[in-house]
């Protein structure tokens, strides 16, 4: 099994963003292959570390991971997993929390275009709760910034090329020296890539991007709940110099029910029944979320806001086997205009079960 990711920084699950960085930047720094060279132990935990921060530091990864634990976010179920096989997003997110310092870059080993991940994209889709029951595929229609296909990704016009910069000399970065220290930034000419374009691309104005229509698929879980996330990997914006994708995250609201309450997996609804048979005990009829009808039985001597269990008739247990239950909470109907047999009836009834006539008089009157 993988290490809790909490165990893996040293850090409580109530953590704050601060403290997570924190605790990252104090493994980073110890397990850092800059310096611990040759270390292969070293090397992997320094993974490991780079995966909880990954997940730990995006509020949409956490709560999957919170609520989920790896499942929620190791590709099952149409949810994305975190990939370590090498250091290209280790070294940006180790870039991202120390700055780019210490000569150019702690712990960088290229001089080359930084290359940066696209941004992640959120959506939000609302589904019936007979729909979160069954699961179900929501067609998605949104935009997101893509490679110009009409220079394909180069940003230089048909017949145009792109030169090194001179700037930088083809790095992607210039670096200033301040006393005992040196930084190094983006250059600001090139924007990063290291080249510039001689004649601009008229579509996309030499960015080498452009938004564009995108419509997809998302296969909803059966049994989802409002607020679970789904992610869809690489269906985000595109990256910089060849940095890939960004995911796109799917937010599930389902609508409250006429009938049913959800009470986790387990759905409750309310169900009348009348005073005999309540005291006699008999069976009602009672609809499912599938649209079907099944009858319960009624104990004898069942009392008002009693709730009776009827095992696996509730919401399919998300990412598990298994149903919740269908709770009935007993409503006690009371007439409001009973005959004038019924009245009889029921006055004869107090009077046999202590005298409470005068009771039932005034209820009717």
């Amino acid at each position: 099994m993988k290490e809790d990711y909490y165990q893996i920084l040293g850090i409580e699950r109530t953590a704050s963003e601060v403290e997570i960085k924190s605790a990252f930047r104090k493994q980073a720094m110890k397990y850092h292959p800059d310096r611990n060279p040759g270390d292969k132990n070293a090397e992997e935990q320094f993974k490991k570390v780079n995966e909880a921060f990954s997940v730990l530091s995006d509020p949409q990864k956490k709560q999957m991971y919170d609520q989920y634990g790896h499942e929620g976010v190791n590709g099952a179920g149409g949810f994305g997993g975190f990939n370590a096989s090498g250091f290209g997003d280790i070294n940006d997110i180790f870039g991202s929390v120390f700055g780019d310092i210490f000569g150019g870059g702690f712990g960088s080993r290229s001089r080359g275009p930084r290359v940066t991940r696209g941004e992640d994209l959120k959506l939000d889709v609302t589904l019936t709760l007979e729909e979160a029951f069954s699961g179900k595929e929501v067609p998605v229609d949104y935009t997101r910034l893509d490679n110009c296909q009409a220079c394909d990704g180069s940003g230089a016009a048909p017949g145009s090329q792109r030169k090194t910069c001179r700037s930088c000399n083809g790095s992607g970065q210039v670096t200033y020296s301040q006393g005992f220290f040196s930084m190094r930034q983006v250059c600001p000419d090139c924007g990063g890539k290291g080249t510039v374009v001689e004649k601009p691309c008229s579509e996309c104005r030499g960015s080498g991007h452009k938004r564009v229509k995108e419509h997809i698929t998302v296969k909803v879980p059966s049994g989802v709940r409002s607020g679970v996330t789904l992610r869809v990997s690489n269906g985000g914006d595109i990256g910089q110099n060849g940095g890939g994708f960004g995911d796109l995250y799917v937010e599930v609201h389902v609508k409250e029910h006429k009938i049913f309450r959800r009470d986790g997996d387990n759905l409750v609804i309310d169900a009348p029944i009348t005073y005999p048979q309540a005291v006699l005990g008999g069976t009602i009829k009672v609809p499912t979320i599938e649209g079907k009808e099944i009858e319960v039985n009624i104990p004898k001597g069942t009392q008002f806001g009693e709730v009776l269990k009827v095992q696996g008739n509730g919401m399919p247990r998300l990412g598990k086997k298994g149903f919740g239950d269908l709770l009935i909470n007993v409503k006690i109907e009371v007439l409001k205009k009973p005959t004038a047999k019924q009245k009889e009836l029921l006055e004869a009834l107090a009077q046999e079960t202590g005298g409470k006539k005068s009771f039932f008089k005034d209820l009717f009157k």
